[in-house]
């Protein structure tokens, strides 16, 4: 497969919505139903989607667990879940409702074990979620700092089946001022899963700069806001991505 562009739908209160900087005071509501939003992504031309528990990361209780269940089931493309996926019992529900893959954030750091059971008992259904302000990794809904770097996280899980690393620059998420190229760059060659850009694409050039990087390992990105609020179509990201890592 090639370099995918992956439409975010982040779900908090039950309706889809954006924030600036994971801030949840900086919050847009884009659809009252997330069902709307994600099936506009594949009307599209999507061929997988980013769903974000909001309320979960925050909580660790996956409170619109429903929702992203219905999404999964009533679009016909693979879905991958972040937000409060902190156990077993959530990875097996998840994976057993037809998510293709969770997104494993918090729980990376806090839980390695944990992580290491779920990877070893779904081999390359689990995503590590790195989420990183000047290269140092957040957790909690990006609410908590640590000392760990993002590369350095990532390298600890080299020994067992993780699907991907979806990697964001906090700072640049929700407010379209690129993709931090460097920092996603240092995480496709300082680790070896395939790597998954998300924050800060704003228009078709965003995307043209991140998909050029295919062959380094950045395999996809992640979009939201400029596609919910129309400065980067969908179909225009997906052509200038295979354009671009064709190339």
């Amino acid at each position: 497969m090639g370099f995918v562009v992956v439409p975010a739908v982040d779900i908090r209160g039950g309706k889809a919505v954006r924030l600036a900087q994971g801030d949840y005071s900086r919050e847009t509501v884009y659809d009252a139903d997330p069902l709307d939003a994600a099936r506009r992504w594949v009307d599209a031309g999507a061929a997988r989607l980013h769903l974000v528990d909001l309320d979960a990361a925050k909580s660790g209780d996956t409170m619109n667990r429903d929702i992203v269940v219905r999404i999964a089931r009533e679009l016909d493309v693979p879905v991958e879940i972040g937000g409060g996926v902190r156990s077993m019992d959530v990875v097996k529900d998840y994976l057993d409702a037809g998510i293709r893959w969770v997104i494993v954030g918090t729980a990376a750091v806090t839980d390695p074990d944990f992580v290491r059971e779920a990877a070893a008992a779904y081999p390359d259904r689990i995503i590590l979620g790195i989420d990183a302000h000047d290269g140092m990794v957040k957790t909690a809904g990006w609410l908590e700092s640590t000392k760990v770097t993002a590369v350095e996280l990532a390298r600890s899980y080299a020994d067992v089946k993780i699907a991907a690393v979806i990697y964001t620059d906090i700072s640049r998420d929700g407010v379209g001022t690129g993709v931090d190229l460097d920092g996603t760059l240092e995480m496709a060659r300082g680790c070896p899963f395939p790597v998954i850009a998300s924050g800060g694409v704003h228009v078709a050039s965003d995307i043209v700069r991140v998909a050029s990087l295919f062959a380094d390992g950045i395999t996809g990105v992640v979009v939201g806001r400029a596609l919910y609020e129309g400065t980067l179509t969908l179909e225009t990201a997906i052509a200038e991505a295979k354009r671009a890592s064709d190339g």
